[in-house]
């Protein structure tokens, strides 16, 4: 496979099914942010953590890779005229997010409640994740621009802002396990 192809030198890109788009189109702006969210959540399993969590990154990175590939995918060459997938792209399941759930819910059963939003922050390893929890949303805001423009399979949507609040969760519990201060925000009174 060769990684340079000379084809995307004018400011253009191909998409799953060949239609060519400008570089600065929405779906790529989509699924790029998607692709830099990965790379995120490397640089976290990258860090001193519990084998767990890296396990359930390695398993969300790979989710990231299906939405990616879903938002790549020009919709007019994804499925043939009865319906069936042509390009035979992978999907979010139920199950998918459903994992995502009960990941934050047994991290936020061992943590104290939270009276107060945080301020990101504490130690370089949760900074990381609200960085990746940042990102996340940006990468929905767009996606979700996108799917009024052409929609989508709608569990990706899904996904991602499920996948907000666990890098948030994570955040929380990895501030926890590390001994990390978690400074709350409190707004200034006005005098």
């Amino acid at each position: 496979m060769k990684i340079y192809t000379k084809t995307g030198d004018k400011g253009t890109t191909a998409l799953f099914g060949g239609t060519r788009v400008p570089k600065h189109h929405i779906r790529i702006d989509s699924y790029g942010t998607v692709d830099e969210l990965n790379s995120h959540l490397g640089l976290i399993r990258d860090q001193d953590i519990q084998q767990h969590y890296k396990d359930i990154l390695i398993i969300i990175q790979n989710h990231l890779f299906t939405v990616g590939a879903i938002l790549a995918t020009d919709p007019d060459k994804a499925t043939l005229k009865n319906g069936k997938d042509r390009l035979n792209i992978p999907k979010i399941s139920a199950e998918d997010i459903e994992l995502l759930e009960k990941e934050i819910d047994s991290m936020n059963d061992a943590l104290p409640p939270m009276t107060h939003f945080v301020l990101p922050g504490g130690h370089q390893t949760v900074s990381f994740c609200h960085i990746a929890r940042c990102v996340c949303r940006r990468a929905e805001r767009l996606a979700s621009a996108l799917n009024d423009l052409e929609p989508f399979q709608p569990e990706s949507l899904t996904y991602l802002n499920r996948l907000s609040d666990y890098l948030f969760v994570l955040a929380r519990k990895l501030s926890y396990e590390l001994k990390a201060e978690e400074i709350q925000w409190i707004p200034k009174k006005e005098s």
